[in-house]
């Protein structure tokens, strides 16, 4: 499994944002952060100075978001997305993007997901736990079907 330091993911954005800006070739993996990047605009000036950022701390319970791991959880769901695992958040994708109309927001309700698992996970120094991931989708789907 890959578990990279905080570190390696914020040169990961880093340096793919500049290959980017750069015309510079692309992994694919890279060409997936540049599409999460693009579509996160208050992000750029981050991805600008990494001399700035590199070290930022970011609070949760002062009101702050941290870009990064924003930027992570999309690309972590994009890549569950694309191989269907968890078995079944794929089509529960497909219910969320009908209720949303757009990729972006289909993925947020995913990411709140993720984000609490791991979080509980961190919390209990445990393992995440899949079928509290799943069941918390499904949670989510049921939230954007009509009538419940």
């Amino acid at each position: 499994m890959f578990n990279p330091s905080r570190d390696q993911v914020r040169q990961f954005f880093f340096e793919t944002w500049r290959k980017y800006r750069g015309g510079e070739p692309l992994t694919p993996l890279e060409r997936m952060a540049v599409q999460v990047v693009l579509e996160h605009a208050e992000y750029h000036p981050v991805l600008d100075a990494p001399e700035k950022y590199r070290e930022q701390e970011y609070f949760p319970e002062m009101g702050e978001t941290n870009p990064f791991l924003h930027m992570s959880l999309h690309l972590s769901v994009i890549e569950q997305l694309s191989i269907d695992q968890p078995r079944g958040i794929a089509a529960a994708y497909q219910s969320l993007l009908k209720k949303h109309g757009a990729e972006h927001a289909a993925q947020h309700d995913l990411m709140d997901c993720l984000a609490e698992i791991i979080w509980q996970a961190q919390r209990d120094q445990s393992a995440p736990d899949g079928a509290k991931y799943l069941d918390c989708i499904q949670r989510a789907v049921m939230r954007a079907t009509p009538g419940n």
